[in-house]
């Protein structure tokens, strides 16, 4: 049974990447928004943006960070993460930079989402994941096997 959980990603440089762990079915996400919706929420300013993911977080028990090159600066990310962490969600991060992109190419490990990151004086912990292998193919199977046993134990974390 898929697990209902809000993405946090990356979008320009990840999103194929993220579609390929959605792909396994395990995870009953929020919408994810194209470039044009993204722009079009930009463009009526943060208040917007903070509602549309206020809007998309109700109803999720975890909130899953999946980590690319750059994802950990992100300042919607970290909104993202502080957010859950504040709703009380499950928190984890898995590192997709080794899942290849539409054209075929990996990217550079990125950094724990979590570092640095407080909310009310209390540091945001969660787990992260980084798939031991390099192959793309390796890493898709090693997700797939586990990624509704670490959102189980991240929501078991946080209750």
């Amino acid at each position: 049974m898929a697990k209902k959980c809000f993405l946090s990603f990356h979008y320009k440089p990840d999103g194929w990447r993220v579609s390929q762990v959605k792909k396994i079915g395990a995870i009953e996400e929020q919408p994810l928004l194209d470039a044009n919706d993204w722009e079009s929420i930009k463009k009526k300013g943060d208040a917007a943006i903070e509602k549309w993911i206020a809007d998309n977080m109700k109803g999720k028990k975890c909130l899953v960070v999946l980590v690319g090159a750059k994802t950990a600066g992100r300042r919607w990310v970290k909104h993202e993460i502080k957010k859950a962490w504040k709703d009380g969600l499950g928190v984890l991060a898995i590192h997709i930079h080794n899942l290849k992109n539409s054209d075929g190419e990996q990217s550079d490990k990125g950094s724990n989402p979590f570092t640095g990151l407080t909310v009310d004086g209390e540091n945001v912990t969660g787990e992260v994941y980084d798939p031991p292998y390099k192959i793309s193919t390796n890493v898709y199977d090693y997700i797939k096997e586990n990624i509704s046993t670490w959102i189980d134990d991240a929501i078991k974390a946080r209750d």
